[in-house]
Formats: C-alpha cells, structure tokens, sequence
C-alpha cells in the first residue's frame, strides 16, 4: 500500500499533495474533549497509552488526511529528566524553573518508563493503521533542545522570554551543558518512538525565532542536527521534518549538508522563498506548511479554498506537504477543516486528472 507522505518526503516522482495538519487531534473536536475531560492532569493524560491512542487516530476518522501524529506533549522530556510539570487551564505549563547550574545538576537521568509509555502508544497506533488505515503515515515526535530548554529555564511559556535569555548570555557554558543534556535524552527518547513504529519524526522549535542570528547555529541548528544524525546512524530511513518557528531568513543555516528531509515553513515565510533558500544536495527540498492557522479558525469557506489555492499552486512540480503555518486553534470549526482536507484531496485529484489526459 503506496502512503502519500512517505512517497512525498522521499520526492517520489508525480506522488501527490499529502495533508495532515499540526495538532489535528485536539480541542476543536468535540471527541477530543470528552476524552480529555476525563483526566484532570494533562500529563497523565498523554502517558496513557490507550487515550493517546484513541485521540490520535480521531481526526483519521473524521477527515481523509494522509498521517496520524502521536498524541503526547513535548514536555514530556523535562519530565522525564525529573522535573515537576503541571499544566493549569488558563496559565499553561508550570516547571520549576531552572536557574542555576546548580539546578542543572539537580536533572536525573531519563526516566525510561515514560519514554516507553509513548513507545506502547505508538505500538497501539501502528496496529490500528495496519488494520483500518493502511496508506497512513504514523508520526513521532520531540521537541528542540533550545525550546525545552527556554521551557525549563522561564518555569513555563513565555511572551519575551527574558529569563532564557539572560542565562544564556550570562552563563554560556552553563546553557550549553543544559542543551547537551536535551540531545542525549531527546535521541533516547526518540528512537523508542522509532523502534515502536514511528515511520516519521517531526522535531518542533516553537521558540527558535527568540534566537539571535549569530547564535542560531550553535542554539538551533547544532542541536538538532545531533539527534537527526544519532538517530539515523541507527534508522538511516526514518525521515525527520524539522520546524523552526518564527526563524525567518535564520532558516538558511539549515542549507548545508543535513541530514534532515522537510522543513515546516509557518505562515510568516514565503514558500518560493523558502524553495530558493532551502535547496540541499542540488535539489529543491520537500517542504511543509504553511496556511495561516487564524485563517482556517475564522475564515469562510472562500478564502479557505483561495489560500489553499494559492499555496498548492505555489508548490507546483515541487514538494510540498500540506499543513498549516501553526497548530490548528481550538476555536476552528470542524466544517473549516473539512473543507481544507476536501479542497487539497480535490486539487491533486484534479491535477492528477489533467496530467493523464
């Protein structure tokens, strides 16, 4: 059974548009909500297998996207490194915020019985697809050493990030250390997700934009392209997506030599930009993206099939995978991302349609 993503992530001649949409499984459903109304911590929620697994394979059943994205949390690694998380429903997430290096020395080794836990809901996942699924591509995923990082150091999200800021310029050696312990757990964490059935990883910079240029390499780039390079010395074919969130023109330092297969461009970069800028090994890469998110949330069905239009004519005879800029907002109706799935599937249908006639 051919699988639409993995053919377009590999840049397989004349294989069609795939879509799948960042945070596909969430508040916007209704199903989702009911699930998640049954957990009062979030954490608990993710790290069992058999919601995880119900939440993830919801928005399959409900749209014809071609991928299903493991349901968990990137915070899932401070976890795991000892820290205590807590998610409130009108603050976020809450960390104990790391402020020293000797908060640093206080992180423990991973705790390999979450990782896993995420490895058994990918099990349960992969088993579902083989059976009632069969061209969907299963999805793992991490987020970036500089991000988790910026979460750990702030104790939470945040609007300017000024406290990670001011550690990494103050203690350099110090934030170092902090990211060099992110790699080592992310690359553990990430090839249970692989050895559980992850056919694709997907590393998510959310806050890679608050990086300087002349730190960009060695806070982002860097970093990720460790784990990429660790965990492919051991699944050389298990292809990684990489979004860097708000980088900008910053995304050229990905350009060189990488390892890495597709980049998700958000809503604040131009995709033929993106195809000049990005080109690796020669060849234009396979890029992602990048609909606005507050768009398919308010817009109508119009200016849904407008913008998708013009982003799917943009990327004509390149590679592309649908998605939105950002993750898609609970206030998005569910008849909004009905019509975007309808009007990618429609448009390939009708090229693919033109293209044999």
């Amino acid at each position: 059974m051919k699988k639409p993503l993995l053919e377009k992530i590999s840049s397989k001649p004349n294989s069609r548009t795939p879509i799948w949409i960042m945070r596909q499984a969430g508040r916007y459903l209704p199903e989702y909500r009911e699930v998640r109304s049954k957990f009062s911590n979030f954490i608990d929620f993710c790290l069992t297998p058999e919601a995880a697994v119900e939440v993830t394979l919801q928005p399959l059943k409900r749209f014809p996207l071609d991928a299903a994205i493991i349901f968990s949390d990137i915070l899932l690694i401070p976890k795991a490194l000892g820290m205590n998380v807590e998610f409130s429903p009108s603050h976020g997430p809450k960390l104990e915020a790391i402020k020293s290096l000797r908060d640093i020395k206080k992180i423990t080794k991973p705790n390999e019985a979450i990782f896993e836990k995420v490895g058994q809901a990918i099990k349960l996942v992969k088993k579902e697809l083989t059976s009632d699924f069969k061209d969907k591509t299963l999805i793992g995923f991490a987020g970036a050493p500089f991000t988790i990082a910026a979460y750990m150091i702030e104790g939470g999200g945040s609007k300017e990030f000024a406290k990670v800021k001011q550690f990494f310029i103050e203690n350099p050696n110090e934030f170092s250390e902090l990211l060099n312990i992110i790699v080592q757990a992310t690359i553990e964490y990430l090839k249970v997700q692989v050895k559980s059935g992850a056919e694709v990883i997907k590393i998510f910079d959310s806050w890679a934009g608050i990086v300087p240029n002349n730190e960009f390499q060695n806070m982002v780039v860097k970093p990720i392209e460790r784990i990429v390079n660790a965990v492919k010395a051991e699944f050389p074919v298990v292809p990684f997506i990489v979004f860097a969130r708000n980088a900008g023109s910053n995304l050229r330092y990905f350009k060189s030599k990488t390892n890495i297969d597709a980049y998700a461009i958000d809503q604040y970069n131009d995709l033929t930009w993106a195809f000049k800028a990005l080109t690796k090994n020669e060849r234009a890469p396979v890029l992602q993206g990048n609909m606005d998110n507050t768009l398919l949330a308010y817009g109508n069905r119009k200016q849904i099939v407008e913008c998708a239009h013009k982003i799917l004519d943009k990327a004509h005879d390149k590679s592309l995978i649908f998605n939105l800029g950002h993750g898609i907002l609970p206030e998005t109706p569910i008849d909004n991302m009905k019509c975007l799935v309808e009007t990618v599937v429609g448009y390939e249908h009708e090229r693919g349609k033109k293209e044999h006639s």
